[in-house]
């Protein structure tokens, strides 16, 4: 049997509800401003506690400021903060173990007046762990037992009936972003530090994969000798399948690299590759570069020069390994 609907669903145009979106918008930028022109010395004591924390700062929260609080911490722990978020109702049934004197802890709630937070304020104490709160009253029972608090009072929900949190947690949200900002700032924290705990996003493979990481490297290399004819280059070629090989000299130095262009500019000009050495053929002033380099950069290189593929030298300027475009496609430095 189906369900009586509470109500009837309105009928609205498209202009009214762009106006309604326009409008939640407007609100919510309006709120921002407010906050941000409320920017006291709280923020930056606040900011310093927290820079001083030789633990983890734990974000506790309940119902959406609880999803406020899970982003925040996230946002906190990408950025060079070490944080995770409890839930404030767990937390009184055996998940205040996770927190330790050495951490700090932020409770979000709009009124301060939370009773799952409000309950775990004598442990808090007991535990000796600062404290820094976000709500919107100055008198609440969470502010006044805070270290810090940061008020985040709003005016306005955007919701029109003014029950759903909506500028309020908006404004939660950003201070968590402010907050964030500031601390990877004064750490001095940056793309590679970001990288490190990003592995698998694009960020992170431009910023932490190596050639050396992705080279084709000992029988995987072809490679033959400068006295060698163009057709055992070829089968060398083909053994390995990366289009191209290096050319070394009798002491192991690399004299060029021969590659498919260079077969082709050949056979246009009616040589015999059966005969015809290999060093007469080869491009001698070849691209390389060393195996200690970001595989980003690698890639930047082959794209500048219009080239497929790259040699790759030690330290020592012998070759290392051979790089080309479809190692970087397969390791996504793109």
């Amino acid at each position: 049997m189906n369900r009586k609907k509470m109500s009837e669903t309105k009928k609205i145009n498209r202009s009214d509800l762009k106006k309604i979106c326009a409008k939640v918008l407007e609100i919510e930028a309006r709120v921002l401003t407010s906050i941000s022109r409320g920017v006291d010395d709280s923020f930056a004591i606040a900011i310093e506690y927290l820079l001083a924390c030789s633990g983890r700062v734990v974000i506790l929260g309940v119902g959406k400021s609880g999803h406020i609080g899970g982003k925040i911490a996230a946002t906190l722990a990408s950025t060079g903060t070490p944080a995770f978020f409890v839930h404030a109702g767990e937390a009184s049934h055996g998940d205040m173990g996770m927190i330790v004197s050495a951490d700090l802890v932020v409770a979000i709630s709009n009124s301060g007046e939370t009773s799952e937070l409000t309950v775990l304020l004598p442990m808090i104490k007991r535990l000796g762990v600062k404290l820094i709160s976000m709500t919107g009253s100055e008198s609440s029972s969470l502010a006044k037992a805070s270290t810090v608090h940061l008020h985040v009072k709003v005016l306005e929900e955007a919701c029109p009936l003014g029950l759903a949190p909506t500028s309020s947690t908006t404004a939660a949200l950003a201070i968590g972003d402010a907050l964030a900002v500031a601390l990877l700032q004064a750490r001095g924290f940056t793309e590679s530090d970001f990288a490190k705990a990003h592995p698998g996003g694009a960020l992170g493979r431009r910023l932490l994969i190596k050639v050396e990481d992705i080279m084709h490297s000992g029988a995987q290399m072809p490679v033959v000798l400068s006295g060698v004819s163009v057709s055992e280059a070829l089968r060398e070629i083909s053994r390995a399948g990366l289009g191209v090989a290096a050319v070394l000299s009798a002491l192991g130095d690399v004299v060029g690299v021969f590659t498919d262009g260079d077969l082709r500019r050949m056979l246009d000009a009616g040589h015999d590759l059966r005969i015809a050495p290999v060093e007469d053929f080869m491009t001698k002033d070849c691209e390389m570069v060393t195996a200690d380099i970001l595989a980003a950069e690698a890639l930047n290189i082959m794209q500048d020069k219009k080239i497929n593929a790259l040699l790759v030298t030690d330290s020592q300027g012998a070759l290392a390994g051979i790089l080309n475009m479809h190692d970087l496609l397969l390791a996504k430095v793109f």
